[in-house]
């Protein structure tokens, strides 16, 4: 059974299609596990802030010696004396305070009351939170999805271009040692030889270059689909299903205000703002809060045993140095910083979904050309290998056809991958995932 691509060991080339190269960078990419904890962070914190709705029930409890106790001191006779009992009290009496170790314990039930407004604006802000975490989370998976067709193509694309600069070395090879012997025959200068070895060292710097190319994009692609660095990768040359359908233009556009990331991370921004206003104007009221207590108590005088406590607390700053009054202008300005970013941020997309479009138009017009020069230079290719075999070209000019034909090839599929990437840019930027 071959081996899934996640489980694949360097030493095991790794084949992959572009949808599962998304698929495996969805699963597997360290960014969007970043991403999806920030979402399960802001989720809890959520919880938190709607966990002060609720009653609090809290105990305290304390163990408490005393050195010393003042005490009642009641001298003898301080009631009176009396002819049938004598002095009352007989004799001096001295009462103790309780006693000196004391123990006590209480369990109390606390119930906000208006300071439900305030938690109600928490929660808001919280939610927003949450909100655009998922934003965000969705437009990273966007973003690493667009990353991973960029690569993949790119890589497709400098296979390519290595083999064009390896028909072009062998090209410049056949045509140096066409030029050397002309020198040696007479027929030809010095110069000419000097040229086409020249020729031949810029070939073998091209393949190098591209050779150094695709070792780079391999080691981003790994990195970026969380394979170890050394995968050997073996892509799927076959680009017929990598093409993303678009709507129209006015349908791009309103998709994008609908569903852009962007734009909805600007809306809960507003709505976090709007949270923020309202528990600024909220610190304005009252604290009441509402109280049960139950006590037991040891060692302490007057007190029985086990008591119980009702009531309510009232809270309210008389004076606060004008910090509520700052906190409230405070958060008008960021709502207001908030609303403009979002109309700036529209604004921002429709330029963004625009230009897209228009790259998307002249690439495709960018294809049309690449394929007639394609077409163009493969007849060139099979003309020049009919020439050769009735003796009327050289072998250089027929290796020359061949190489200028592979260019070409990787020329068209460099175009068509750049319509397929900007085509899922443009998915992106509207909101949707380019798969």
């Amino acid at each position: 059974m071959a081996p899934m691509p996640g489980q694949a060991q360097s030493t095991s080339p790794v084949s992959l299609s572009l949808p599962q190269a998304i698929d495996l960078a969805l699963r597997q990419n360290r960014s969007l596990k970043l991403a999806q904890l920030s979402v399960t962070d802001s989720e809890h914190k959520k919880e938190i802030a709607r966990s002060a709705y609720f009653a609090h029930i809290k105990n305290d409890s304390n163990l408490l010696h005393v050195t010393e106790f003042a005490g009642v001191d009641i001298p003898t006779g301080a009631f009176g004396v009396t002819s049938v009992t004598g002095p009352i009290p007989p004799k001096s009496i001295f009462i103790d305070q309780g006693s000196l170790t004391s123990y006590t314990s209480g369990t109390q039930l606390t119930q906000p009351f208006t300071q439900m407004f305030k938690i109600h604006e928490a929660t808001r802000a919280a939610t927003a939170d949450v909100d655009t975490a998922k934003i965000q989370l969705t437009q990273a998976e966007n973003e690493i999805a667009l990353k991973v067709r960029q690569l993949y193509f790119d890589l497709l694309i400098s296979q390519l271009k290595l083999e064009a600069a390896k028909d072009e070395v062998s090209a410049s090879g056949i045509k140096n040692a066409e030029s050397a012997d002309a020198v040696a025959r007479g027929s030809a200068l010095d110069v000419s030889a000097l040229e086409s070895h020249a020729a031949v060292l810029e070939a073998e710097q091209t393949e190098l270059t591209e050779h150094l190319q695709m070792h780079d994009l391999t080691l981003s692609l790994n990195d970026l689909l969380g394979l170890p660095l050394t995968s050997q990768l073996v892509l799927d040359s076959d680009i017929s299903g990598t093409d993303v359908s678009v709507p129209v233009r006015d349908e791009c556009l309103r998709i994008a205000r609908e569903q852009s990331t962007a734009i909805r991370s600007a809306e809960e921004a507003v709505i976090k703002a709007k949270a923020g206003l309202g528990a600024a104007k909220d610190a304005y009221i009252p604290d009441i809060t509402g109280l049960a207590r139950y006590s037991y108590q040891s060692g302490v005088p007057l007190l029985v045993h086990n008591f119980g406590t009702f009531g309510f607390n009232f809270s309210y700053d008389l004076f606060d140095g004008g910090s509520r009054r700052a906190e409230l202008k405070d958060a008008r300005v960021i709502l207001s910083e908030a609303q403009t970013n979002l109309d700036k941020v529209e604004d921002e997309v429709t330029v963004e979904v625009e230009s897209a479009y228009d790259k998307v138009e002249q690439l495709q017009n960018m294809v049309h050309v690449a394929e007639e020069v394609q077409a163009v230079r493969t007849e060139a290719a099979r003309l020049s290998d009919r020439q050769f075999e009735q003796n009327a070209a050289l072998a250089s000019a027929r290796s020359e056809a061949h190489a200028k034909a592979a260019s070409a090839r990787a020329s068209l599929l460099e175009a068509k991958l750049g319509l397929s990437l900007a085509e899922a840019d443009l998915k992106r930027l509207i909101g949707q995932m380019p798969r």
